[in-house]
């Protein structure tokens, strides 16, 4: 789903707020998000599940097509973990 999408979905399903100010508060949610992560913080959203930032360890790895081995820095990746519901809606379990 693309946020054109979502948008589309939010304004189907709250008719009486303006496209716009929808808009404005999916941007100020993705704002929000983004600066919590820049600042190393977690996410946690009930039910859908939790985003952080983990740091990979450098490592040696091989150039596919030279064969060349090059050295890989360390670099900061967000990992998404599932929460229960979105689990249950997924692999279709009942949540308790």
């Amino acid at each position: 789903m693309k946020k054109s999408e979502l948008l589309e979905y939010l304004t189907e399903k709250f008719p009486h707020i303006d496209k716009t100010v929808l808009n404005e508060i999916l941007n100020g949610t993705f704002e929000a998000m983004i600066d919590a992560l820049s600042k190393g913080e977690k996410i946690e959203i009930r039910g859908l599940g939790s985003f952080r930032v983990k740091e990979r360890d450098g490592r040696k790895a091989r150039n596919p097509k030279t064969g060349e081995i090059v050295e890989v820095p360390p670099k900061k990746i967000v990992h998404f973990k599932m929460g229960k519901i979105l689990k249950a809606k997924l692999f279709s379990k009942k949540v308790s």
